[in-house]
């Protein structure tokens, strides 16, 4: 009595079935898919606007590295 068979869901799908009719139950599986194709379109769109957010924030701090050079003496004299 603590779980349900298989044919227990049968029968309640069957149930599901003749209640709601096939078509009106097409329509809510297309609206529940469309709504989680949506929802992963925003979160993709979201996590591409932050990471096109963060190297900008990082590019204008950026540092260059390089080695200072000393003028010789020759050039010093000229100047």
């Amino acid at each position: 009595m603590g779980s349900f068979s298989i044919w227990h869901w049968l029968i309640v799908l069957l149930i599901v079935v003749m209640i709601f009719g096939t078509k009106k139950l097409r329509n809510i599986g297309q609206d529940l898919g469309g709504a989680v194709r949506g929802f992963k379109e925003g979160m993709k769109s979201a996590e591409e606007e932050s990471a096109a957010a963060s190297p900008k924030a990082v590019s204008d701090q950026t540092t260059i590295e390089g080695g200072v050079r000393e003028k010789s003496d020759a050039s010093r004299t000229q100047a």
